[in-house]
């Protein structure tokens, strides 16, 4: 093991899975999470003895690398896979689209656009050459491919709802991706199959962190990183409130107006200008314990602008109710600038806002039924994926010395997700550990300059 240390800002899957791999090659890392637990937008809170995730998760069955990495845990027989229903709130229905049958009976359509739908899907899982949609909004390409009312009547409501000010401006990529994603998600009777942990995200996490330990790594929670420590254009360590703690490197994880604040006073003016250019949507989620089920299905997508929330996800349609004490677990997000006074309510104003939209929605549904709420804010939610977005993807290296970057933002042609984050988290920490090596076997590099007047500043901080 390594006595020169990597220090890790940031314990969701992308910082864990770092550190994981490090510990692999033998480098002693520090993860520091500001918030109380791990696991970042993945992070969960307690129903009952159970954790559940405040921001709904699942994997596909074609996300690779979180396969490899609960593989190599020796956690394989904590996935579970299971058949989903989704289906489409429109015009005061809820109309299932689960199946290519299910599209040809979505009476919203035409039947010549409902068979423009499906071919469109087709069509969008055949582009293996992404690079020229790069040039076109989702508008543009899904217009193309399926004609405008397929668009204005399934796709357009989706764009609206989730991206609200910035739909016109989402690349092409993104909604490919999604769409290629979910199509080869899909089992022989071409229903989507989705996988989850056993426990949670939280107990995948927990898993890691486990293993991080175990492999030499610490990582302490409630602990915000403040600044950087630079010496000579080289990071020497990270300030802590309770100190300085020397660093050989540094990987920074955080959303990238976040990382420009900590490289602002070390990093030319321009590059973190270029960091802020990528905008962010916010996320609020609303999750109801229920006595009862809405719905039979897991994710209803809502093409009603009337509505205030893009998607219903019924997730004890998904992990059954059984699981969390019979409780009926729903989630209803809203991605919004964090000025939206819908982000801005408080838990009980939300709660009371969402109800009559509900009782419209589902006609059934009494207010009575909710045993219990919690609502879920994140800031940096949603990277905005605009035209030509590959040209505003910071590099992993930075201007300073031994800091790297990764972060969801750089997730293209991908979008943001748990199997990403450890696929980055994995590749950056193969860039820090092989930097490393070479900086030890070169003559005079086996220390950073000025790392040792770091130390001696820290003090019992490390």
């Amino acid at each position: 093991m390594s006595d020169q240390q990597v220090i890790i800002i940031g314990a969701g899957f992308c910082g864990l899975a770092a550190a994981f791999e490090l510990g692999r090659r033998g480098v002693r890392t520090l993860v520091l999470e500001r918030d109380a637990e791990i696991g970042g937008l993945a992070g969960s809170f307690k129903v009952g003895d159970e954790s559940l995730e405040k921001f709904y998760h699942h994997w596909f069955t074609n996300d690779r690398h979180v396969n490899d990495l609960v593989q190599e845990l020796g956690a394989a027989d904590q996935v579970v896979y299971r058949p989903t229903r989704t289906g489409m709130y429109f015009a005061n229905q809820t109309f299932r689209l689960s199946s290519p049958l299910d599209v040809l009976r979505f009476t919203p359509l035409r039947l010549i656009d409902r068979i423009r739908l499906g071919v469109l899907a087709l069509r969008a899982r055949a582009v293996k050459d992404w690079q020229p949609l790069e040039d076109m909004t989702a508008e543009e390409w899904l217009v193309k491919l399926g004609g405008r009312n397929v668009f204005e009547v399934v796709w357009q409501p989706l764009l609206e709802g989730k991206f609200g000010p910035y739909a016109r401006d989402v690349s092409a990529v993104w909604f490919w991706n999604k769409l290629k994603l979910r199509g080869g998600s899909r089992g022989k009777s071409g229903a989507e199959m989705l996988a989850y942990y056993r426990g949670g995200f939280a107990a995948l996490a927990e898993r890691v962190a486990v293993e991080v330990q175990r492999l030499g790594g610490k990582i302490r929670t409630g602990t915000e990183a403040t600044g950087l420590v630079v010496q000579d254009g080289r990071v020497a360590g990270v300030r802590t409130p309770e100190g300085v703690i020397p660093a050989q490197a540094v990987l920074l994880t955080q959303p990238l107006p976040l990382v420009a604040d900590m490289l602002e006073p070390h990093a030319p003016a321009p590059y973190t200008s270029r960091l802020r250019q990528i905008e962010y949507l916010a996320n609020v989620c609303l999750v109801l314990q229920l006595d009862r089920s809405l719905s039979d299905t897991y994710w209803l997508n809502v093409n009603d602008p009337g509505f205030p929330f893009v998607g219903v996800i019924e997730h004890t349609n998904f992990e059954p109710a059984e699981t969390y004490g019979g409780r009926r677990i729903v989630y209803l997000s809203k991605y919004l600038p964090e000025t939206h006074d819908m982000y801005r309510m408080s838990d009980d104003e939300l709660l009371r806002f969402a109800i009559p939209h509900l009782k419209r929605m589902f006609p059934a549904f009494d207010e009575r039924w909710i045993l219990a709420h919690n609502v879920w804010r994140a800031r940096f939610s949603q990277p905005i994926v605009a035209k030509r977005y590959s040209q505003l993807i910071p590099p992993v290296e930075t201007p300073v010395d031994g800091v790297y970057l990764s972060s969801m933002a750089q997730v293209y042609p991908e979008d943001r997700g748990t199997n990403y984050a450890i696929r980055e988290g994995r590749a950056v920490a193969q860039r820090i550990a092989a930097a490393m090596a070479d900086a030890a076997q070169a003559p005079g590099k086996a220390q950073p300059p000025g790392a040792a007047g770091a130390a001696g500043a820290a003090g019992a901080a490390a």
